[in-house]
């Protein structure tokens, strides 16, 4: 297609440039590094790691990242009312009865997910795609993009490419903030509770955190005129109808970066956050309805017979084109009959065809993928890990790019790509791009990131 001619067209051009002086060019690159080891892109001491040629996307591709995420919030909503009035519904996620009990309260404000992360498999060529997990509670990484699309801006080959080329990036805290705001307004009038100055507070388990994306989001809510503090979830104090920060500040607005599994696990810990929340003394983005499509059941879930009653046809079609198989990893799924044999024994023979996953983790903790194993690992994988809360699903192999790693060597080497599409209240916000040099792009792989421009016509 044209599209996919143009986006060939400016890569090829980019790499041109970078191949054409490639001692330069690696000059270069240590500006860049020199950039990243003095900026704020470090998570508890690390550095983010990242390549010489961004990822550099059309408009034509920013519309197909709209259209793709309007479609799956249309399914999200109706995935989300289901849950809330059918108990029967909601036995297919298996929520322990203190989760349940938080999802179930009614709705303060209108927006099912205040803000998330939709990482998607993009094949290049087609635009074809499959998602990889939607992220809402913890959406994080927007400085990365920030930070890293600066560092890029030092290079020779970024100069060159932006004297015949416009280029630009995707605010991602201003523009959050704004999404923040409708919805806190939203609050407001349901509460029938007039415009104030209103105090926001970003919260997580700190040892957790990436502290300091939170205090830049805190000084983007700050230059939008609220009070804005970053403060250790267990330290939050409720009493008197209020919720407050650890210094006694009055909270309107929690800001949530906790994500449900951890909050469920320090649930003792953090009783005066959550009674605030029962109580409804404090506007909280997200609520906990947002683990409905956080939790990694929701790919199994978007299969059921009992969801596709909810959809349309073009919304099933939707569902069976882009939402990897899913199963539970137990006996009972094994046993099913898949193609010509059992489910069982096509994992065990195929093992580069699937993954397991935790039903409720993030950053990647204990996925396992047949791929990135030998067979001998990948059954004891399996014995292992059946019947323990995992998920099974059908493997996608990542679209490849060629790229340039000038910290190791000066050689071309193919990559693995992922697409994070940052939505804020519902609309498609930005792209987080990472990079692998093998077939899992994770953290405890070789996991790297790299800026995203839309190069405009």
């Amino acid at each position: 297609s044209d599209v996919y001619k143009r986006q060939t067209q400016i890569y090829n051009e980019y790499v041109d440039i970078v191949r054409s002086d490639m001692p330069q060019a690696k000059k270069s690159a240590q500006d860049m590094l020199d950039y990243i080891l003095n900026s704020t892109a470090k998570y508890h001491g690390r550095c983010v790691k990242s390549l010489h040629v961004p990822k550099l996307i059309t408009d034509e591709e920013v519309e197909l990242f709209k259209n793709l995420v309007t479609t799956l919030y249309g399914i999200f909503d109706k995935v989300i009312a289901e849950y809330m009035v059918n108990s029967e519904y909601r036995k297919l996620f298996g929520f322990d009865k203190r989760l349940e009990e938080l999802i179930m309260r009614k709705p303060v404000y209108s927006s099912n997910i205040p803000i998330a992360r939709v990482d998607i498999f993009l094949d290049e060529n087609t635009h074809d795609f499959k998602f990889c997990e939607f992220n809402t509670d913890g959406t994080s990484a927007m400085n990365e993009d920030r930070e890293l699309c600066k560092a890029v801006a030092v290079t020779q080959a970024f100069r060159k490419f932006t004297e015949k080329h416009r280029v630009r990036t995707f605010e991602l805290f201003d523009s959050w903030v704004d999404a923040a705001t409708d919805i806190y307004r939203d609050y407001c009038s349901r509460k029938n509770i007039g415009a104030h100055k209103a105090t926001v507070c970003i919260t997580d388990f700190m040892e957790s955190a990436t502290e300091n994306e939170f205090n830049i989001f805190r000084e983007a809510f700050e230059n939008a005129g609220y009070n804005a503090y970053v403060c250790e979830i267990r330290e939050l104090r409720h009493h008197d109808g209020k919720l407050y920060t650890p210094d006694g500040h009055v909270i309107d607005i929690v800001y949530r970066r906790a994500v449900t599994s951890d909050i469920m696990a320090h649930y003792d810990e953090v009783t005066q956050f959550i009674d605030a929340v029962k109580e409804e003394d404090v506007c909280l983005l997200g609520d906990f309805r947002t683990q409905i499509v956080h939790n990694k059941m929701i790919y199994k879930v978007l299969h059921d017979d009992m969801t596709k009653k909810l959809l349309t046809d073009d919304e099933q079609s939707y569902v069976e084109a882009h939402v990897p198989y899913t199963v539970v990893f137990n006996d009972e799924s094994l046993g099913r009959k898949y193609s010509d044999t059992t489910l069982g024994e096509a994992v065990t023979g195929n093992r580069e065809g699937w993954i397991i996953k935790p039903e409720d983790s993030y950053g990647s903790k204990g996925v396992h993928a047949g791929v990135e194993c030998t067979q001998e690992e990948w059954e004891n994988f399996l014995k292992e890990n059946i019947n323990k809360g995992y998920i099974l699903q059908e493997f996608v192999h990542p679209y490849k790019t060629e790229n340039v790693d000038f910290s190791k060597d000066d050689d071309w080497h193919l990559y693995s790509n992922l697409t994070g599409l940052f939505v804020y209240n519902g609309k498609f916000a930005g792209v987080y791009s990472r990079i692998s040099a093998c077939e899992m792009i994770s953290t405890q792989y070789s996991e790297m990131s790299i800026p995203t421009f839309v190069v405009e016509a």
